[in-house]
């Protein structure tokens, strides 16, 4: 609900930020009012996290002004801004995994009994007391490691409610949940927003903007754009304010001529993972996976690379079959895998930009055992360059890069090694939707060069955007397969949550 608090909760006001010559904020105007949900969007370097980290006191203003509870501010520190009310719930929170649900919560400042010893009894009793109000059922006597993404923020949410947080910023908090963790988390959010707190929400996912939040604030380079109620605007309207171009641009689909089929897959299966999978991916081809969280999409991608076993079934690639399991037998026959989580399973982080394209290629780069660092930057540069890869220089750490061209490196590194077939998980989970374009576009235009392309998506305007063709799975079945003029969001949606005959 909206609300109608005459006195925002946080209000800064023409608030600029600038590191030497780079200026990463320019006028920016927010408020957060108490029952309210608040999203903020733009692009990566729209100066979000700068304007969080002002909040939370990690920077401080050049210019405008900030104020809190109707009172000027200027937090020199974190512990400032959080004894004050504000609480910031990062993507991946920062618990000592060693203690225990309790203790995170009550970290710095455990209460004492008699004697100055600490209440633990008073400490347990107070967290069930927040797991309850909170609606969720976290034990507070297990340790902080093993506990999902999901319920870390919970115990992080729990403490800003223990400290009476009076705002709290949820900094891109459903990038790594699952659907039920996601509706949960909402929940709670809702919760929050009832008793009268202001929340700040950042996430690329306009439909979870749309379902949560009262409010949105559009940024763009550093610069404030709009405010608007959410009922008085629309995704197409945002993704304009944010990249300046229309929401149709977003996937640039080309015609491509389709050839003979490079990709194969006959009954596919694995015991309690997948089973009976069969469909055919041809040159020119985009053909998606979809399906809900858990449908078994990507352990199929991962078996089909040989990174995943499989029972029975057949894979051949380009007519031919593969004649064993394994990704160098997979690569070697010209296939490629973009996996989902490109920071762990498709990056060196602590590497080079250069280093890491040229991974997939490295043996036609050596002489006498040794790679040059000339040699490397040489084709390095090349898909560099194709890829617009944004990057100070080849020998930064790639790990110092936005998600999108984080992103564009893992593509770099495989296009360079010239395969048939592209399997791409999640191409663009955390990326901004100007980098989502980019990558869409990419994909169309590999397609046309000829490409079988395999693309993993749990966001169904990127499915229905992009894909020729639509594979649905549910519970490890293939339940429908829908062509690109017949796929809407309502079928696609209707296979993935019921069991129903294949669709030829």
């Amino acid at each position: 609900m909206q609300s109608n608090d005459a006195t925002p909760v946080l209000e800064l006001k023409g608030v600029s930020k600038s590191f030497g010559a780079v200026v990463a904020l320019r006028n920016a105007d927010l408020a957060l009012r108490a029952h309210s949900i608040h999203a903020v969007v733009g692009e990566n370097g729209a100066g979000k996290s700068t304007l969080v980290k002002i909040m939370a006191g990690l920077y401080q203003r050049d210019t405008g002004t900030f104020q809190f509870d109707g009172k000027a501010v200027d937090f020199r520190t974190t512990a400032e801004a959080k004894s004050a009310g504000i609480a910031v719930i990062y993507q991946e929170p920062t618990l000592f995994p060693d203690l225990s649900v309790t203790e995170n919560v009550f970290m710095g400042r455990q209460p004492t009994g008699r004697f100055g010893r600490i209440d633990k009894a008073a400490m347990r009793a107070e967290v069930l007391q927040l797991m309850e109000r909170l609606g969720v059922r976290i034990d507070p006597d297990r340790p902080a490691e093993g506990l999902s993404i999901a319920d870390q923020q919970i115990i992080e949410i729990a403490k800003a409610i223990s400290l009476d947080a009076r705002a709290l910023i949820m900094d891109e908090p459903t990038a790594a949940l699952s659907g039920v963790e996601v509706d949960r988390l909402f929940a709670v959010a809702r919760s929050l927003r009832d008793e009268g707190r202001a929340l700040m929400f950042i996430s690329h996912r306009f439909d979870e903007v749309f379902a949560l939040c009262d409010t949105v604030t559009v940024m763009r380079d550093g610069t404030y754009i709009s405010t608007d109620a959410i009922v008085d605007t629309s995704v197409a309207e945002i993704v304009r304010r944010m990249v300046g171009r229309d929401v149709k641009e977003l996937f640039p689909k080309q015609v491509a001529e389709v050839g003979r089929p490079l990709l194969e897959v006959t009954n596919l299966t694995q015991p309690g993972v997948f089973h009976d999978i069969s469909f055919t991916v041809r040159s020119g081809e985009i053909v998606a996976l979809a399906g809900l969280v858990g449908a078994g999409r990507s352990e199929v991608a991962r078996a089909i690379f040989g990174v995943d076993p499989y029972a029975s079934g057949t894979v051949s690639v380009d007519s031919k079959l593969l004649a064993g399991r394994s990704p160098s037998i997979a690569m070697k026959a010209g296939v490629a895998l973009v996996p989902e989580d490109r920071r762990k399973q498709g990056l060196v982080v602590d590497a080079t930009v250069a280093s890491n394209i040229t991974d997939a290629i490295r043996d036609t780069l050596t002489r006498f055992g040794l790679v040059t660092v000339r040699r490397e930057n040489t084709e390095a540069q090349i898909w560099a360059r194709k890829l617009e890869v944004k990057t100070a220089a080849l020998d930064s750490v790639v790990g110092t890069l936005s998600g999108g061209n984080q992103q564009k490196v893992v593509l770099a590194k495989w296009l360079a090694a010239n395969p048939k077939v592209l399997i791409i998980d999640e191409p663009t989970r955390g990326i901004d939707v100007g980098t989502k374009s980019e990558v869409h576009r990419m994909m169309s235009e590999l397609a046309g060069l000829g490409l079988a392309i395999l693309m993993i998506s749990s966001e169904l305007p990127e499915v229905l955007g992009m894909a020729d063709r639509v594979l649905v799975m549910r519970e490890g079945h293939l339940t429908a397969t829908i062509d690109r003029v017949d796929a809407t969001a309502e079928n696609v949606m209707f296979a993935a949550t019921h069991a129903s005959e294949e669709v030829a």
